[in-house]
């Protein structure tokens, strides 16, 4: 088994660095950790904008990259050890979370904490979750990676994962809110996520006597960052994949009551009605119409309204004040 440990921090580089894996070593068993800055990470079958809290996450600078695997969306930020297996599928039981969670269950077990694999995919401990799993299956390859909450902001979690449910109506997996805790204080005084996750490499070597670290090169970094640049860090990637949704929001400003229906496809807007109780002087019809084909990101749209005399439509409002009515 080869083991690395990621020498970045940049989310984009080590979700993007799982995929390069599976191409370098088609057949090598590895043991990947990495520790990310602030970031949500989406499953691959979920709708980004119904994931996260846009405004909270563009004020706090927090990254947001599409991975693989199916499964919820996680915050992940220094206090946060993220670990990765890769192996040959042959005939392995897809669904057995167990195999590869058990070295973490091993290690908090020795330092006394009653932790453990409970339902399809979590770790708990004292009934709350501290590790989430997921899972794929990629050119006969089976990657299992999860993340263990160490010393994460619990703050910051809530608030970059919370969106309003009455926005988005879509067949998107949602994730699952569930109550979740840090293991610091279940650790011994002066505990880190660089302390845990040396334990970690310690218990798989242990475990794993032809282990062999390996460096990721400078090559193989810049290969990650072409993959970074034409994918991982791309707007079709980790918004544009998202399932077809509907889209849903009221405002009210000076001139009165506006609301906003989206039939979005892949990111891109296929049909827009705006309803309400305002006086217009131009049809509504003209920018709706303006609307279609353009992408759900708020750039976008802003430079759609910029073109045009939004007091025609709504009265006396500025671009700004529009622009709410899409996030």
């Amino acid at each position: 088994m080869l083991f690395i440990d990621s020498p970045s921090n940049n989310p984009y580089f080590n979700i993007a660095s799982e995929e390069y894996l599976l191409s370098k070593y088609p057949r090598e068993s590895i043991f990947l950790l990495y520790v990310n800055e602030p970031s949500i990470i989406i499953g691959k079958f979920q709708n980004t904008l119904a994931e996260i809290n846009l405004d909270y996450v563009r004020q706090h600078d927090i990254k947001v990259v599409r991975r693989m695997s199916g499964g919820g969306a996680v915050y992940h930020d220094m206090g946060n050890l993220n670990f990765s297996f890769h192996t040959l599928l042959g005939n392995l039981d897809f669904m057995d979370f167990s195999t590869f969670t058990q070295p973490i269950v091993t290690i908090l077990n020795k330092l006394g904490i009653p932790a453990k694999l409970q339902g399809r995919n979590d770790l708990l401990v004292d009934g709350k979750k501290f590790s989430g799993n997921a899972k794929l299956v990629k050119n006969g390859k089976m990657i299992q990676h999860g993340t263990i909450l160490i010393d994460s902001q619990m703050e910051v979690l809530g608030e970059a994962l919370i969106t309003n449910p009455l926005k988005f109506v879509d067949k998107a997996v949602k994730s699952n809110r569930a109550r979740v805790t840090n293991l610091i204080g279940y650790l011994p005084d002066d505990f880190t996520t660089i302390k845990f996750k040396d334990l970690l490499i310690a218990e798989m070597k242990q475990e794993n006597t032809d282990a062999e670290m390996v460096r990721l090169t400078p090559d193989d970094i810049r290969d990650i960052e072409e993959l970074v640049r034409d994918k991982y860090e791309t707007w079709d990637w980790n918004f544009g994949f998202s399932p077809n949704y509907n889209f849903k929001k009221a405002i009210k400003i000076p001139a009165g009551f506006i609301e906003l229906h989206l039939d979005v496809h892949k990111g891109y807007i296929e049909q827009a009605k705006i309803f309400g109780d305002f006086f217009a002087s131009k049809p509504i019809l003209e920018l709706e119409q303006l609307l279609l084909g353009k992408r759900h990101q708020l750039a976008e749209i802003e430079t759609v309204l910029d073109t045009v005399d939004l007091t025609g439509y709504f009265g006396k409002v500025d671009v700004s004040e529009v622009l709410e009515l899409f996030k």
